[in-house]
C-alpha cells in the first residue's frame, strides 16, 4: 500500500436514466413490527444523521490496518496517516472550491466548528443571525454582541432586512452574519450569494452553515462568496464525528487556539520566573490540538470523492424527484400542513416537516416506527424559534402520547419531519406516502403510551 493510500473503490457516475440511490450502510436491516412479521427499515432522518456511504465504509476498512499517529512519528504508518490525513485537506478545499490562502481546519461537527469561529471573533464584533439557524448557529455567539433577526418570508425579504440591520449598527466596526444554507426544518435553499454581497457591502463577513446544503447540493465557496462554510461529516454520508471549518485564515491565525495543547504549539519554552512562552502555528493546526480524528476526517474526504464523482447534477435531479413525490402525497392528505417560510414554490433539498390534525407529533411519528418500520423526527429540531413561528398558536392534539419538549402545564407544540438524500430508495418514499394516509384515515393499529419523554408502544 503506497503512501498515497489509493481509494477502495471508484463511485461510478450515475446514470440520471437509471435513478438508483447511492450504496449505504444499513439498507438491508429489518426491523421488527409491533403488528407483526419485520420489514426493511426505511431510514428517513436523514437531516439528522445520513447513513454512511458503502464507499466511505470501504476506504475506511482499507486504510484501518494502516492507521497510525497523525504528525507524531517517523515510521511508515505514521507517515502515511499523516499523508492521507493532509492530502484530506486538499480534497475537501477541492469539494468547497476554496479560494487560494483559505484554510480547511477539521473538528468535531458543525457545532464545534461555529464555536470555533465565534471564539475566534476580534474585540467588539458584531454577529448578525437569523431567528430561524439552528441551534448549532443560533447559540454560540455568547461573547459577542448579537442582533437576532425575525424570519423573513421571503428571500428578498431576508436580504432585505439583513441589509437594514447591518447598515444601522453602532458603532461601526467587525461584523459577522450566520446563516443557513439550507432549513433543517423546511429544507428551503436560502438565498447564500445576495446574503454574502450585502454582507460584504456593508463591511461584515459571512458563515455558511452548509450542514443541510453540502449533502444535496455543489458548495462552492468562491462562487457563493462566503468568508467561511461549517458541515458535518454525519450528515455527509460519513460518521465517526468529524466536522469542518473552512475559509478565511486571518482570524483564525490572529487568535489564541481553540483549544491549547499538543500540535497547535510550534514551540515551548520556560522563562526564567517558571512560567512557559509558546509559539502557536499559524496553519489550521493551530486549532487542532490533540491528536487529531484521522478515521474521521479521511471518511469526510472519501464521502467528498464520491459525491463528486456521482455527479451533484444526477443527485439533486434524483432527490427532486423525491421531494415532489412526497410533497403531492402530502398534498392529497387533508389533514397535513406541510410547514414553509418562504412557500411552496420555494426551492428545497430533501427535507420536509409537517403537522397533521388531530395527532400529536410524537404519537404520528412512533405509529410511523412501529407500525411500518419508518424512522422519522418529532419535536423542534433544535431550531426551537423557527418552528415556534412556523406553527405560532396552532393547537395540537395531546393525543395518546405528548411531545418530550412540552414542560408540564405547557401546550404539546412539535411537528414531524422526514428528510431523505442520495442512499434513499424510492420504496422508502413510498411507504411513507402510504402510511400517512393510512394513519390519517384508519388510525394508528396499536396503543401507545409516554415513557420517559417519548411515545412508545404500549407492551
Amino acid at each position: 500500500m503506497s503512501a498515497s493510500l489509493n481509494t477502495a473503490t471508484t463511485a461510478a457516475a450515475q446514470d440520471p436514466a437509471c435513478a438508483e440511490p447511492l450504496a449505504v450502510l444499513g439498507r438491508d436491516v429489518t426491523v421488527p413490527l409491533v403488528t407483526g412479521g419485520e420489514v426493511t427499515y426505511a431510514a428517513l432522518d436523514y437531516a439528522a444523521s445520513a447513513p454512511a456511504l458503502q464507499r466511505v465504509w470501504d476506504d475506511v476498512a482499507a486504510y484501518a490496518p494502516y492507521y497510525g499517529s497523525v504528525h507524531r512519528g517517523a515510521g511508515y504508518l505514521s507517515q502515511l496517516s499523516t499523508d492521507l490525513f493532509e492530502q484530506s485537506r486538499v480534497t475537501v478545499a477541492e469539494f468547497l472550491d476554496c479560494r487560494p490562502g483559505d484554510q480547511v481546519v477539521f473538528t468535531r461537527s458543525t457545532t464545534d466548528s461555529l464555536n470555533l469561529l465565534a471564539a475566534v471573533l476580534p474585540a467588539d464584533c458584531q454577529v448578525f443571525v437569523f431567528e430561524t439557524e439552528h441551534h448549532a448557529s443560533l447559540l454560540p455567539w455568547t461573547s459577542a454582541q448579537v442582533t437576532y433577526l425575525n424570519a423573513p418570508r421571503t428571500p428578498a425579504e431576508a436580504v432585505a432586512t439583513l441589509e437594514r440591520a447591518l447598515a444601522d449598527r453602532e458603532p461601526y466596526g467587525p461584523a459577522l452574519v450566520c446563516v443557513t444554507g439550507a432549513s433543517n426544518v423546511t429544507g428551503e435553499l436560502w438565498p447564500v450569494k445576495e446574503l454574502a454581497a450585502a454582507a460584504h457591502a456593508h463591511g461584515a463577513r459571512i458563515v455558511l452553515d452548509a450542514a443541510q446544503l453540502a449533502p444535496h447540493h455543489p458548495v462552492s465557496v468562491r462562487d457563493l462568496d462566503v468568508d467561511w462554510v461549517a458541515f458535518s461529516g454525519h450528515k455527509l454520508y460519513a460518521p465517526f464525528g468529524s466536522g469542518v471549518l473552512a475559509g478565511r485564515a486571518d482570524w483564525l491565525q490572529e487568535a489564541e487556539p481553540y483549544l491549547a495543547g499538543g500540535g497547535a504549539s510550534r514551540k515551548v519554552s520556560r522563562r526564567e520566573d517558571g512560567g512557559v512562552d509558546v509559539e502557536w502555528h499559524t496553519t489550521a493546526a493551530r486549532h487542532e490540538a490533540g491528536s487529531p480524528n484521522v478515521i474521521g476526517v479521511y471518511s469526510i474526504a472519501s464521502a467528498c470523492r464520491a459525491l463528486t464523482e456521482a455527479g451533484f447534477d444526477n443527485l439533486v435531479a434524483r432527490e427532486q424527484q423525491l421531494v415532489t413525490r412526497v410533497r403531492e402525497g402530502l398534498a392529497e392528505v387533508p389533514a397535513v400542513r406541510v410547514l414553509s417560510l418562504f412557500g411552496e414554490d420555494a426551492p428545497r433539498v430533501g427535507v420536509i416537516s409537517f403537522v397533521v390534525d388531530g395527532w400529536n407529533s410524537s404519537h404520528f411519528a412512533a405509529a410511523l416506527s412501529a407500525e411500518y418500520g419508518i424512522g422519522v423526527r418529532d419535536g423542534l429540531f433544535c431550531a426551537h424559534p423557527l418552528v415556534r413561528t412556523l406553527l405560532g398558536s396552532e393547537p395540537q392534539a395531546q393525543g395518546e402520547c405528548g411531545a418530550p419538549e412540552a414542560a408540564p402545564g405547557e401546550r404539546s407544540l412539535n411537528a414531524i419531519r422526514v428528510s431523505f438524500g442520495a442512499g434513499t430508495p424510492d420504496e422508502h418514499v413510498e411507504r411513507f406516502v402510504r402510511a400517512v394516509k393510512e394513519l390519517v384515515a384508519d388510525g394508528a393499529k396499536w396503543q401507545y403510551r409516554t415513557e420517559d419523554g417519548r411515545c412508545v408502544p404500549a407492551v
